[in-house]
């Protein structure tokens, strides 16, 4: 019997997955191991990624400089709201897939050996709208940084503005943190604001927006409305950057646009020259 002359089948090797991240902006692909070294920040386009409120808070405090406030508050139901999920339904599915109470962690923290109060909002987490529990918590955080005479520092990171499941409850929060804000700024007490992807609605028209500083991610979306109900509201079309940190920045909303690889140093330098000064 002849033999066969064909060339044996090559074995492909298969990637595993979950080791490498795509960029949105540039299509780099990036090693998540090297991605995640590098602030999860694009080594080759500078896009900022997402990052989730624990990762936040890691690569803005000294080591072991965080202590956790309120960290057992849990929204509550209080319309009984259903539509395709319910809302207990969403805040257990984003509870599991975040590993977060809520939408919010908050604490006091120590960066470069300044000490302050620090509040991470948590855009994976029902886009990181504010509820009740979020509002509670900035409001307890500022409070209680308000007669320690500790600067707040409030990193925000919202798509979803208010939570329409709790309806008005959810919309008091913004007059609530920004009353609480009012009374600690009256008092000559110093409030950072860093706005990150995305900033938006409620959170934007409340105390997002207040900061004695106000700082930016490059590239994140900030605003009230989004870019598209406004033009589909005004009928024109806007510029290619509108909403962005570089556009607001030109506008005068922020005080400064800074790369998350100083954003630490940054914020070091701003509790140094600014706390217990105003």
């Amino acid at each position: 019997m002849a033999e066969s002359s064909a060339p044996s089948p090559i074995r492909k090797r298969s990637i595993p997955a979950g080791l490498w991240t795509k960029c949105p902006e540039c299509d780099n692909i990036i090693f998540n191991k090297a991605l995640k070294d590098n602030l999860h920040v694009c080594s080759k386009c500078d896009y900022h990624f997402i990052v989730g409120a624990l990762e936040r808070i890691s690569q803005l405090v000294d080591e072991n400089g965080f202590e956790e406030t309120n960290a057992t508050l849990i929204s509550q139901d209080p319309l009984n709201f259903s539509a395709v999920k319910s809302y207990k339904e969403k805040i257990r599915q984003d509870q599991k897939r975040t590993g977060l109470k809520d939408a919010c962690i908050t604490g006091f923290a120590t960066m470069g050996g300044q000490s302050c109060g620090l509040a991470v909002t948590d855009s994976r987490f029902i886009m990181g709208s504010m509820g009740s529990v979020v509002g509670e918590k900035i409001t307890r955080l500022i409070e209680a940084c308000h007669e320690k005479k500790l600067p707040v520092i409030i990193v925000s990171g919202s798509g979803g503005g208010a939570r329409m499941y709790e309806g008005a409850l959810s919309l008091m929060q913004m007059a609530k943190t920004s009353l609480a804000l009012n009374r600690f700024q009256k008092a000559g007490l110093l409030y950072i604001s860093i706005l990150t992807n995305p900033t938006m609605g409620g959170v934007m028209a409340s105390f997002a927006s207040l900061g004695d500083v106000i700082l930016a991610e490059p590239k994140a979306l900030i605003g009230f409305a989004g870019p598209r109900v406004i033009e589909q509201t005004i009928r024109q079309k806007l510029p290619d950057d509108f909403q962005t940190s570089e556009f607001v920045l030109k506008k005068g909303m922020v005080d400064s646009v800074v790369s998350r690889h100083q954003l630490k140093s940054s914020l070091v330098l701003l509790l140094e020259l600014l706390a217990g000064r105003k």
